[in-house]
């Protein structure tokens, strides 16, 4: 492997693991009796466009993702641009046998929707809007939206947001399933946190198509359905075309109150450490400062929720480790930041600040994101959490992987990203999201750009992986430290024996003891199991 070809593709990596981004493709299922059919009035956008493999639209359509690992080869491809487009989609699919998934913002880290299996994907890049729904007293906005836009829109229109994640050209639809993190979720919570109601295309035991509606209520007779998609994850249920969001206690009609105003402007940073100054001991110090620093300041109301980063341990033969951040408060934003920084680095070796930008307006900071560009590239991602610091053993196994001086065996890039604060303001099985008392979000990836390197970029981040939780089967078991991992980072591993040797089965550490109840939201709406993939919920 070339050593400008390494560099640039795990900077890339490192880019894609800042953790607050990344979501998966929502697949979906469909029936239509129960929407109210917003929009209606209005001529779709685009579509309903079939996209065989002889017309020329197919090779941008098949590819329209960021993950090179996998390119599918469906027999079409379905453009869609209204609710009732996706439910002529699933009548059709339905009927021909076809297997289906749905593509919204390609940003998906396994075959959920590029699998050899899939014979019609139905994609939503023409369903983007955003609006206020009088109706709903709340924000309607289509699942084929991007991040970027349905911020842009919010704010512009009435000057609030969703805490969604750092990655503008994610999109809604698969993020918001998964739970959606992002940098104001310490101050705000979870993007499910804030949702009222989805919309579904689903499939019934007969084959019928209906859409559903399912909304928080409690009298709702739908509302388990609206649960499952606080967290639950994508490609299980239906095909979710619109999502509605008000925060809970909201009330009144004004929308500029209904959901959280973002601050008017934001600091941003990065600061580096040098390799050369982390010795063992050094190392194992950065990490747990940094530990003690999320353990003391990740409570709920604390000021210092105001503050978002991520700590990026880059492999030595390939750069250095440095944080990146954002600070949302209005006042004493650089100070809080400074704290950050030196407690991180108190006893250890120093930092240098490479970039500091204050008073960036919040939206252009959103829009903005990692400051990465986001280019199709072979990927690979594992996740976990944490409730506490790292263990000492975990140190040293990280320290080992991240020094390994042979550039054949680059284990990827490791991300601590601070969390916890109003995250854990929420019972584990009030939303599907279980992960409550988690107070880091951790990310492992690697990406490379040459597919001959495919299995050794694989073997280096899976080998890490294991390395990081063989006390625990090399997967991260819910115990004292470790907390399961993130369904919006998919890791088909987390099902393989051979890399799971645990007694853990793979739901538990994505959704712990809320997946029984995800199993009987799936049995009511998917029983026949329409909507499938590797990490799929299985029927009750």
């Amino acid at each position: 492997m070339r050593e400008q070809t390494r560099r640039s593709m795990l900077r890339s990596a490192a880019a894609v693991g800042v953790g607050t981004g990344i979501g998966i493709p929502a697949a979906g299922t469909a029936s239509a009796t129960e929407a109210p059919g917003q929009g209606a009035a209005c001529p779709p956008p685009l579509g309903p466009v079939r996209v065989g493999s002889k017309d020329r639209r197919y090779y941008e359509l098949v590819r329209r993702g960021t993950n090179a690992r996998f390119t599918g080869s469906p027999d079409h491809v379905r453009v869609v641009g209204s609710t009732e487009h996706v439910e002529e989609a699933v009548r059709d699919a339905v009927r021909g046998g076809l297997r289906v998934a749905v593509r919204g913002g390609g940003h998906c880290f396994e075959d959920f929707v590029d699998n050899p299996e899939v014979r019609m994907v139905i994609d939503m890049s023409g369903m983007t809007a955003v609006h206020f729904d009088p109706d709903r007293n709340a924000f309607a906005v289509e699942t084929g939206a991007t991040l970027g836009e349905v911020y842009r829109r919010l704010y512009l229109g009435w000057g609030v947001t969703i805490p969604g994640g750092w990655c503008p050209s994610v999109g809604a639809g698969g993020h918001v399933q998964g739970g959606g993190f992002g940098t104001l979720s310490r101050l705000h919570g979870l993007t499910v946190d804030h949702l009222y109601g989805v919309e579904v295309v689903t499939v019934d035991g007969g084959g019928r198509v209906r859409t559903v509606v399912a909304t928080r209520e409690d009298g709702d007779p739908h509302r388990d359905l609206w649960w499952a998609h606080t967290g639950g994850g994508g490609g299980n249920f239906g095909v979710v075309t619109r999502y509605w969001f008000r925060s809970p206690g909201a009330g009144g009609s004004d929308p500029a109150r209904l959901l959280p105003a973002p601050p008017r402007h934001v600091l941003t940073f990065r600061a580096a450490w040098r390799w050369q100054d982390l010795d063992r001991a050094a190392f194992t110090r950065l990490l747990e400062n940094h530990g003690a620093w999320v353990e003391a300041n990740s409570d709920s109301g604390s000021p210092a929720a105001a503050l978002h980063s991520d700590l990026l341990l880059m492999p030595s033969v390939l750069g250095a480790p440095y944080i990146m951040g954002q600070v949302s408060a209005e006042s004493n934003a650089e100070r809080l930041m400074r704290d950050h920084l030196d407690a991180i680095s108190a006893g250890t070796a120093a930092y240098s600040l490479t970039q500091l930008r204050k008073e960036v307006p919040w939206l252009q900071a959103a829009l903005i994101g990692t400051g990465e560009g986001v280019s199709r590239r072979y990927t690979k991602m594992k996740s976990a959490y944490a409730k506490k610091t790292l263990s000492r053993a975990q140190t040293e196994v990280a320290f080992s992987h991240l020094t390994d001086p042979d550039p054949g065996r680059v284990p990827g890039v490791m991300t601590l990203s601070t969390y916890g604060a109003r995250v854990g303001d929420i019972a584990p099985d009030a939303t599907a999201y279980a992960h409550r008392g988690a107070r880091f979000k951790i990310g492992y990836v690697t990406a490379w750009a040459n597919p001959s390197d495919t299995d050794a970029f694989e073997a280096g981040v899976r080998n890490f992986y294991r390395a990081m939780y063989a006390g625990t089967g090399g997967v991260p078991v819910p115990d004292e430290i470790n907390d399961g991992a993130y369904i919006n980072y998919p890791d088909a591993d987390l099902r393989n024996p051979a890399w799971n040797t645990s007694d853990t089965p793979w739901h538990h550490l994505y959704y712990k003891d809320n997946y029984r109840r995800l199993q009987r939201v799936k049995a009511r709406y998917d029983p026949t199991n329409a909507f499938r993939h590797s990490l799929s919920i299985e029927p009750a």
